[in-house]
């Protein structure tokens, strides 16, 4: 399968492209500057973020300056780099060997299981920087350090996804302040047997604690996603198959409070963490209360306590029980809170 390693490219029009080339090999060889088209500031700002997303190799450099000359239709882009030429020679070859590294060790699975192998790998091994370093936005902080932004997990996801050859981008979507939303936000739309979706990796990562990974925005259609996520920036294609969401596909979505009741009474048996998704209509106040009361009556059957949480727009719960009987608790998840507040 084709990589979409040049998915933003294709979007421009020619001058623009111009500017992405010359942008592009000018970082790839680093060099201190480089002649581009004149095009505005807004542009160049567009198209040199689009370079990083399709190639999430060049991580050393995520600004620039330029110098204007009269009767001149270019422009001289002067990058900034994070590091010395040297240490960027070293950390290339070194996020080289890295990603190449975890890849083969899902070499011989098939798309569904790379994706997976690729989600759970960043779930487990990422922590989410509320400090936003600069390199956070980059592989070399999810890959390298070990910590990241929504953006340096997203970037790591296209890599690493490059290198199994599996059909990849990033998704970017504004801020939106009236919200609460202060930053952008970014997440993949992956293509898996022939189908696209959307699976924002970030927003799992920083859902998934007690040893729960959590699959929430795994293989999610256009209308799912877009219950908790601003809309894109630039355009991506469409996501409209619902049958292969994690949840749905894995048979723990399901549709009645009979099939509820049977699957808590078995967790609270064998003392085991309750996740599942509910696709029984809307997940209302009045459904939410009703799964309430199934959850406290069945742990308080074996003198137990559920503790909740709700990821609300995605219809997902998570219901823990503990040993002793208690006032049953309730919490709203916030996906990806480390981007709002």
């Amino acid at each position: 399968m084709a990589k979409a390693g040049n998915y933003y490219y294709d979007q421009l029009n020619k001058e623009q492209q111009k500017a992405y080339y010359a942008i592009k090999e000018g970082l790839l060889n680093l060099q201190d500057s480089f002649a581009v088209p004149m095009l505005s500031q807004k542009e160049l700002s567009d198209i040199y973020f689009m370079i990083r997303m399709d190639q999430p190799a060049i991580f050393y450099s995520v600004t620039f300056s330029y110098k204007y000359y009269p009767d001149s239709s270019m422009v001289e882009m002067v990058p900034q780099y994070l590091f010395t030429k040297d240490k960027i020679k070293e950390h290339r070859q070194g996020m080289e060997s890295r990603v190449k590294k975890l890849a083969r060790q899902a070499a011989n699975l098939d798309e569904k299981g790379k994706e997976l192998f690729i989600h759970d790998f960043i779930v487990e091994n990422v922590k989410y920087d509320k400090l936003k370093k600069a390199y956070s936005h980059e592989i070399i902080g999810a890959l390298g350090n070990g910590v990241a932004v929504c953006e340096g997990i997203a970037k790591a996801v296209k890599i690493l996804c490059d290198e199994l050859n599996i059909w990849c981008i990033i998704a970017l979507s504004e801020a939106n302040p009236d919200k609460g939303i202060k930053y952008r936000h970014a997440w993949n739309v992956i293509k898996i047997n022939g189908q696209y979706y959307h699976l924002d990796v970030t927003f799992d990562n920083t859902l998934s604690k007690d040893d729960t990974v959590r699959y929430d925005y795994v293989n999610l259609s256009d209308k799912q996603i877009f219950r908790d996520h601003e809309p894109v920036i630039w355009k991506v294609p469409v996501c409209n198959d619902n049958d292969h969401f994690y949840y749905k596909e894995k048979k723990i979505s399901w549709t009645t409070l009979e099939e509820v009741q049977n699957r808590t009474r078995q967790a609270v048996k064998k003392g085991k963490i309750l996740l599942f998704h509910w696709r029984g209509g809307y997940l209302t106040k009045e459904v939410l209360a009703q799964l309430m009361e199934i959850f406290d009556k069945e742990a308080a059957a074996k003198e137990k306590t559920a503790y909740v949480s709700v990821n609300w727009p995605q219809a997902v719960l998570r219901v823990r029980f503990a040993e002793g009987i208690g006032e049953e608790q309730l919490e709203m998840e916030e996906a990806n809170e480390g981007e709002k507040n």
